[in-house]
């Protein structure tokens, strides 16, 4: 994208000159916008739940394999059996849950893809409403490392995150 929008300002110095440019830091707005943050905050205590629910099951397993270990010789055959069949159960009860919270396609990522989306979404809403008064015509991401330079004046970052927490204000009243 970054190639071909040079190409295209480099094809017409005269679209250039009149080619109106500002920028964002996208990671200085998801730690100064407090909907990003509480976002961010509530995703790190379900993650800390799964983490929780995670080392009891390990837990479990743990256990389960000391008792194995140590009434073994001491059960009968149908009794350690029945205690190796549970802790069976108990371990592949604890990798479907790793699978199912931490997979590629897990909770985890899935409730973290939402709560990103959603603060994208306000964040893009407010960086055109801001680019459309200042008559920009393009907004860039310095986060994405694209952006080598420019001159600070350019910098929409502050003003999107006043927007964005004025917003949050007026909406919690």
């Amino acid at each position: 994208v970054l190639t071909l929008m040079l190409a295209v300002v480099a094809a017409s110095p005269l679209a250039a000159a009149d080619l109106r440019i500002g920028y964002i830091d996208s990671s200085r707005i998801f730690l100064e916008y407090k909907d990003a943050q509480e976002a961010q905050a509530r995703f790190d205590r379900q993650v800390q739940g799964w983490r929780d629910e995670a080392a009891e099951k390990e837990k479990s397993v743990q256990q389960l394999r000391q008792e194995v270990r140590d009434q073994a010789p001491i059960l009968s055959a149908l009794k350690r059996q029945e205690k190796e069949a549970a802790l069976q159960r108990s371990i592949s009860e604890y990798e479907t849950f790793i699978q199912e919270i931490w997979g590629p396609q897990g909770r985890a990522s899935q409730e973290n893809t939402r709560a990103t989306e959603e603060i994208v979404g306000q964040v893009r809403q407010v960086v055109e409403k801001i680019a459309s008064q200042k008559g920009l015509e393009l907004v860039f991401d310095s986060a994405s490392g694209f952006l080598i330079y420019a001159d600070r004046t350019l910098d929409l970052t502050p003003e999107v995150i006043t927007e964005l927490n004025t917003r949050t204000a007026g909406s919690s009243r």
